[in-house]
């Protein structure tokens, strides 16, 4: 049975009123109420119902976040970047992973609306453009993550994907890779197909004589990977890129996985690989990866002050903030 705030003016022998008091604003009654109130509270069991008190007042104390993949630790690394701030705001962060799965990304949107959050954090996978306008219709701002809002409907906070791309094929190109072959997937993500734009150009304006092939995934997973590395070990030996550069890290591990276990074979040496993201795990690999690193904290952390400085103020100009990615060499690209 649910105890309600009127048992305990009840049991305390006071107003409903002077109940809510204690709750909220103890310096305005008396000592002796408030220990009489403490008592019948902790006497019932009484928990406040803080969801709807929020909602009465019209604010919120939780925000809303809804990642494309949720067991990529870049992601996990955003999502902990926005919770440091959103903890020093006092807020708490409600979490939702898309999966990849564009009706899975609605529900989350629609639950968190229910919810009546103070914003929405979205790495988008679909279009998900009429559903944050129906938000921000009922005052709840939302902020891109790791995509560009090209229209400036919305404010994002992303990294420059195509400039990441580029990048990493040039690194490749420079260390005398001119075979190179990218892998990635699926094409519905827009930094999927960024990152591809970005290593084309790369291949296509130096003036060597360099190929970029594309080897598509069906998801940007380590079994991916090593998926994409059994089709590679499957071709002639002459006919093999000399590097890969692959779309996220996840997927470059499975690929020296698959590469160096079940084909033997030598990285850098035969076959180099780049990878993005640059997640802890890049560094601790078998062969250290070499990655387009991502500041992933600083992007979690950098979104939630966007958003809540909407929140406060619905007015405010949409910002678009976009930072320069770093490729950092390792073993898997340097011999």
């Amino acid at each position: 049975m649910t105890v309600s705030i009127r048992d305990v003016a009840t049991l305390a022998g006071v107003s409903v009123g002077t109940v809510s008091n204690v709750l909220n604003r103890p310096e305005t009654v008396s000592a002796s109420s408030v220990e009489r109130v403490s008592l019948a509270i902790e006497r019932l069991g009484y928990v406040r119902n803080d969801a709807a008190r929020q909602l009465r007042a019209g604010v919120s104390t939780t925000v809303g976040f809804v990642t494309l993949d949720g067991r990529n630790p870049f992601f996990a690394a955003v999502v902990g970047g926005a919770e440091d701030e959103a903890i020093t705001r006092g807020l708490a962060l409600l979490h939702g992973n898309s999966d990849e799965d564009a009706a899975r990304e609605l529900l989350y949107i629609d639950l968190f609306q229910q919810q009546m959050v103070r914003g929405l954090l979205i790495a988008p996978y679909g279009d998900v453009t009429s559903r944050l306008d129906r938000l921000r219709a009922r005052g709840i701002p939302s902020v891109l993550i790791d995509r560009f809002s090209g229209d400036g409907l919305f404010s994002s906070v992303s990294v420059d994907s195509v400039a990441g791309g580029h990048l990493a094929a040039q690194h490749l190109l420079a260390r005398g890779r001119r075979r190179i072959a990218f892998v990635g997937g699926s094409f519905d993500i827009r930094q999927v197909t960024d990152r591809l734009a970005g290593a084309r150009s790369a291949v296509d304006n130096s003036g060597l004589p360099a190929t970029l092939e594309v080897t598509p995934t069906r998801a940007m997973t380590v079994a991916e990977g090593v998926a994409a590395a059994q089709r590679i070990l499957a071709r002639d030996r002459a006919d093999r890129p000399d590097a890969v550069f692959a779309a996220n890290d996840l997927l470059a591990l499975g690929l020296l996985q698959g590469l160096i276990v079940k084909g033997r074979m030598l990285v850098p040496d035969e076959i180099a690989v780049v990878g993005f993201d640059d997640i802890p795990f890049a560094a601790a690999a078998a062969v250290p990866l070499t990655s387009v690193r991502q500041p992933s904290t600083l992007i979690g952390g950098t979104a939630m002050r966007i958003l809540l400085d909407e929140a406060d103020d619905p007015e405010r100009p949409r910002r678009q903030t976009v930072f320069s990615p770093e490729l950092i060499a390792r073993a898997s690209t340097e011999c």
